[in-house]
């Protein structure tokens, strides 16, 4: 995807994939903000929207300097309010069907970053939008956020993710009563459901969100990404076949720089300087 110039108004340097996303860099590199910046759409995912998207995922998860990305959003009123239906309204079946993949893919490819992922939600985050967050590690809101999976009553599922994630967060009868009813839940009731796992001050989500992912990326680059593959690979297993998983992402590690590295920082009572290898 065709990168445009650095946002001049941006009060980070960051990278421009089309118009809608940009990816800035804070903790001398190590933390990678993914910044929604749809605003006048509240940052609803068109398919130039979703390309964006995939591609700097892509992009992130290539960079092995990267340890943790926080998603924000520039929208006053909104982390991501889903679908664009003004473009869908436009689509034949035909174009929807074409159209499927891509969005589908960005989907997942927020799924897939390698390294801890959090979503900074103020304002709404409805259907896909709510997809997006729930594909991250961890949410992080204030007491404006509203989540929600409304697809049934525009006469669709969640199709990004959500019948699969959100019962995996809340369980299968919550996760139920929340889709089929399509209704939206306030931040300090989906803090309390489990919809979110963080509840900060009105309007700290992003400043919380980006401390919190500052201190997961102080850590060992080899240990979060094995921890986190060990976490999303041993979800639904049977404790033994989970352990097999934990064993195997150990393993990839125990003989690592990072490991002999984190260990004589301990020792020396010092902060380690992780070699990533």
């Amino acid at each position: 995807m065709p990168v445009s110039p650095e946002n001049p108004e941006a009060p980070a340097a960051g990278r421009r994939y089309g118009t809608d996303i940009l990816v800035r860099r804070h903790e001398d590199g190590r933390l990678a903000e993914l910044v929604l910046d749809r605003p006048r759409a509240l940052n609803a995912l068109a398919t130039a929207t979703a390309e964006a998207l995939r591609a700097a995922c892509a992009d992130l998860s290539a960079d092995r300097e990267v340890r943790a990305v926080v998603l924000t959003s520039s929208a006053e009123r909104a982390f991501c309010v889903g679908a664009d239906l003004k473009e869908r309204n436009s689509f034949t079946d035909a174009e929807l069907m074409r159209q499927r993949p891509v969005t589908r893919a960005a989907y997942t490819a927020v799924l897939d970053l390698p390294v801890p992922a959090l979503a900074a939600v103020h304002g709404f985050a409805l259907g896909g939008g709510y997809e997006i967050a729930l594909a991250c590690d961890l949410i992080v809101a204030d007491p404006s956020a509203v989540v929600g999976l409304p697809e049934v009553s525009v006469g669709v599922i969640p199709g990004g993710g959500g019948t699969q994630l959100l019962p995996r967060r809340v369980g299968a009868a919550r996760a139920a009563e929340l889709v089929f009813t399509a209704r939206r839940v306030p931040a300090a009731e989906a803090k309390e459901l489990g919809l979110v796992d963080v509840l900060v001050g009105e309007g700290e989500a992003r400043t919380e969100a980006l401390a919190l992912g500052a201190r997961i990326a102080g850590h060992s680059p080899l240990g979060l990404r094995a921890a986190k593959r060990a976490l999303r690979l041993g979800q639904g297993l049977d404790l033994r076949a989970g352990l097999e998983v934990e064993d195997a992402a150990w393993r990839s590690v125990a003989t690592s720089g990072d490991r002999a590295e984190g260990v004589a920082a301990f020792n020396e009572k010092r902060k380690p300087r992780w070699p990533g290898e």
